[in-house]
């Protein structure tokens, strides 16, 4: 028997997806998209509660761990100019968040060793909106990371992913994702995470 086709149905939703991927366009979050930032985070599912502030808090904002605070705390970051992330957008609609930012800007995220005068971003989070999951934007979030990364100046990516039967930090992606960007492992943080590089630049 020959390869099972797919229903006209699933053709139509499938090309659907795949044409709604080609119209997104991505950001870096700054003062002036601070206001799209607070609209996805707060809209339904979205990640109100930690704000992206748990590879972010210092000792100090670590004990307060209040959706409120947390927000505080992330918002006063980019009012300051201190670089978070980009933000996908589809048809004007902020739909999508990676959180790519220098390696500096986090605590301790258990990565490799950094060398002089290496510049490190770290990548430690993706969100999507709901209805527009498992339709490839992760893959599409991820190359717009490692885009701005390098127009930021960044000489290596550095990401901590997880396995697909991981029953936490999904949050941070999954292996084969980066894998299929190029993404080589090496090492581990804590029992879970992957640690996996992308270089930029020739050292």
């Amino acid at each position: 028997m020959g390869a099972q086709r797919a229903s006209p149905s699933r053709r139509k939703t499938r090309a659907a997806a795949d044409e709604a991927l080609q119209r997104l366009v991505f950001h870096e979050v700054d003062r002036g998209r601070l206001r799209d930032l607070v609209r996805l985070f707060e809209s339904r599912g979205g990640p109100k509660n930690c704000w992206c502030m748990v590879w972010r808090a210092t000792p100090d904002e670590a004990r307060k761990t209040d959706g409120l605070s947390r927000k505080a705390a992330f918002t006063r970051r980019v009012r300051h100019g201190v670089p978070v992330g980009i933000l996908g957008y589809l048809d004007g609609m902020p739909v999508a968040w990676c959180s790519i930012a220098p390696r500096p800007t986090y605590r301790a995220l258990g990565g490799a060793a950094e060398a002089p005068g290496e510049n490190v971003w770290s990548l430690v989070c993706f969100y999507v909106t709901r209805e527009y999951r498992g339709q490839g934007m992760t893959a599409r979030l991820l190359d717009a990371a490692v885009a701005h990364a390098r127009q930021r100046g960044a000489a290596v990516v550095e990401a901590y992913p997880v396995g697909p039967d991981s029953p936490s930090y999904r949050f941070m992606g999954f292996v084969s994702v980066f894998k299929r960007t190029g993404f080589v492992e090496v090492g581990r943080a804590g029992i879970r995470r992957h640690v996996m590089r992308l270089r930029l630049v020739r050292p």
